[in-house]
């Protein structure tokens, strides 16, 4: 049903297969931030940032956050990438109208020329995914090199 139709239905359905979609990479997600932030706290810039007497927060918001958000991204931008496959099948479970149903349905049908349109808009999605991946690496990490 069109979103003008029922706002209220397709605000249910569109927060019910986001939460599918995400409750079971968010303990994924935790685990990995958290994992990479204790890795980054034992390095040598923060005994050294912590013997000029910063503070822990601005320690770990300013500095030690920086580090452990490039491979955090890696892994949310492949995440990402991943959920245009997770969402045909919970597409089809909730019967939500979305791309992966409408892939499913065309290739039911035979209908060639709409799943090679189709793929190309995954592909164009998740190119844009690498992409603002790569722009957030510049964003967060300025000095880093790229060669």
């Amino acid at each position: 049903m069109p979103f003008w139709q029922d706002p209220w239905q397709a605000a249910r359905n569109t927060i019910l297969s986001a939460f599918t979609l995400g409750f079971y990479v968010s303990g994924i997600f935790a685990r990995f931030l958290r994992g990479s932030l204790i890795a980054e706290l034992s390095a040598d810039y923060v005994r050294t940032a912590r013997a000029k007497g910063l503070a822990g927060p601005v320690i770990v918001l300013r500095h030690v956050m920086r580090s452990a958000l490039l491979p955090f991204i890696t892994v949310v931008g492949i995440a990402l990438a991943d959920f245009i496959g997770g969402a045909v099948v919970t597409e089809a479970v909730f019967t939500y109208p979305g791309l992966g149903r409408l892939v499913i349905q065309a290739i039911s049908t035979r209908d060639y020329p709409l799943v090679q349109g189709a793929i190309v808009v995954i592909r164009v999605i998740y190119v844009l995914i690498n992409l603002v991946v790569d722009i957030l690496y510049a964003f967060i990490n300025p000095g880093m090199e790229y060669h």
